[in-house]
């Protein structure tokens, strides 16, 4: 089903997959159309990692202009096992907080409107995360 493109500033239907990175280095990846992430987290318990950047991408995995009414959600299923901080509220990024140790499971959504109260244009299937010492 296609729809007449006439809202040039609203890119969300091009979007098909999320590229997580860290440091520069790709550490996971979704692919929207497999409904399948390749990578997953990891944090020790009590340890927060560096930033981790948050990008959605198209069929071919181009990162994707998103207009400023686009936002990020991060839902974690278990936040006593890991929590995912975002500096700014809705940016395309964020810090993983090691809680206990054992396994979680995080969602990413690509919400639009206003950073609260928006709806999900495209959510990803739950990407495994572990806590735990290294």
């Amino acid at each position: 089903m296609t729809e007449p493109d006439d809202d040039h500033d609203d890119h969300a239907g091009e979007v098909e997959g999320v590229t997580l990175t860290l440091s520069g280095q790709t550490i996971a990846s979704y692919d929207g159309h497999d409904g399948a992430w390749t990578g997953e987290l990891e944090v020790e318990p009590g340890e927060e990692s560096a930033h981790i950047g948050v990008q959605f991408t198209d069929h071919d995995g181009h990162a994707v202009a998103l207009g400023s009414d686009f936002y990020l959600q991060v839902d974690v299923a278990n936040e006593s096992i890991a929590e995912f901080e975002q500096d700014t509220p809705g940016e395309f990024g964020g810090h993983l907080h090691g809680g206990m140790e054992g396994d979680t499971e995080i969602t990413f959504s690509l919400m639009h409107g206003a950073v609260g109260s928006g709806h999900a244009d495209f959510v990803t299937a739950p990407l495994h995360v572990h806590v735990h010492e290294h």
